[in-house]
């Protein structure tokens, strides 16, 4: 371990990395270099006529010398009329005392976290590869991380070792199940099996659904939240809503749950920008999901053209990313061999994501695609030379 200079600060951090945003966020030049297709963002930026709608309420109603709205009233009354109509439930089934708005996904992961496992009051159970800010953020709040595995090919969580864990974690008990639905970086929806183990957790154990894909896959578990005050499901408007750059989520849960997260949140934790772009956002949004379809078939002409090639194995999608590994015959160094590749595609001008034995590719415009199949086959092609 190594020793900080700093003799304040906890000393179990000195163990953990920092997590670090993909350099597609931070090259200066990327926009004119590569197509970014490493972080499940929208590839298409707010049309003009909402940025425009946007600028005039920053320049005509937004005042930056006084504090956002924090209690998010208006937001959280627009979200829950949209997590109704989405649905297809009755309008009156969820209100603005189900929901919580957070800076970004993570900021309600945290507070998830501080109001039920903090001061070594619990665990939590995460099944990987999946989404890595549940481990991250516990990590840092000293909170202990309990992973099993997924099978191998169509990565269906463990079931039985998950609930191995549960039975046998204690000091402190596992308290909060993670999962994502469709899971990232698999892109995989939860099966009939993995729902039923879900339903059959006791009360005192939280479950937390991440449907931050869920205008991709369709498929919703709001409709469950009635009976089932044990669970969360959160949301985001950085992937559909194309808001990425504005860091606004939300949870959808009973109101005795928000009102607990609600104690913990930050005031002010979303600012007026961030609150206007979410409400134009959800008021044009027949306008900004109508992309969606496009979306799903060129993620179908993705998988249907790449799964021709022999080297490559990829699985069924329910996101707007792809996820493909190397069969294991033909490479003296798996591994090596993915890196390699990973890196072929990075000079041919495409960024993907290198993770969990695979590579993650977001689904980008028609153009993009049509490069990425190119570069793909470029770089299959200098692996097998």
């Amino acid at each position: 371990m190594t020793k900080t200079m700093l003799p304040f600060i906890r000393s179990d951090l000195a163990q953990f990395t920092a997590y670090k945003p993909h350099p597609s966020s931070d090259t200066a030049d990327v926009a004119t270099q590569f197509d970014r297709l490493d972080t499940n963002e929208s590839p298409y930026d707010l049309p003009p006529e909402l940025k425009e709608k946007l600028a005039w309420t920053y320049q005509q109603v937004i005042e930056t010398n006084r504090y956002p709205d924090g209690g998010h009233e208006t937001l959280k009354d627009v979200i829950a009329e949209y997590v109704n109509q989405s649905a297809a439930l009755s309008s009156s089934l969820f209100t603005a005392a189900n929901i919580s708005v957070g800076n970004g996904s993570d900021e309600l992961i945290r507070s998830l976290l501080v109001a039920t496992c903090l001061g070594g009051e619990g665990s939590i159970l995460v099944a990987n590869p999946t989404f890595s800010m549940y481990g991250i953020l516990a990590q840092t709040l000293g909170i202990p991380v309990v992973a099993v595995g997924r099978n191998e090919t169509n990565f269906e969580i463990d079931i039985s070792a998950a609930q191995s864990a549960l039975e046998q974690t204690q000091n402190p008990p596992i308290r909060v199940v993670f999962v994502v639905h469709p899971n990232s970086p698999t892109a995989n929806s939860l099966t009939e099996a993995e729902l039923a183990w879900l339903r059959s957790l006791p009360e005192h154990i939280l479950v937390v659904i991440d449907e931050a894909y869920f205008e991709f896959s369709e498929i919703t578990l709001v409709g469950e939240l009635a009976q089932r005050p044990n669970w969360v499901i959160l949301r985001t408007f950085s992937k559909a809503f194309r808001l990425a750059s504005l860091r606004i989520g939300y949870c959808v849960a009973h109101p005795e749950a928000i009102a607990i997260l609600e104690k913990v949140r930050l005031p002010y934790n979303l600012p007026s920008f961030s609150i206007a772009a979410a409400l134009v956002g959800l008021q044009n949004r027949t306008l900004l999901l109508e992309s969606i379809p496009q979306t799903l078939s060129e993620r179908a002409k993705l998988i249907e053209i790449l799964s021709q090639q022999s080297e490559l194995q990829i699985t069924p999608s329910a996101a707007n990313f792809i996820y493909l590994r190397l069969k294991p015959n033909g490479f003296n160094s798996q591994e090596a061999a993915l890196k390699t590749f990973h890196q072929k595609l990075r000079t041919l001008g495409t960024l993907v994501r290198y993770i969990s034995g695979g590579l993650r590719i977001t689904v980008g415009t028609i153009e993009e695609n049509a490069r990425t199949v190119n570069r793909v086959k470029a770089a299959l092609s200098n692996l097998s030379s």
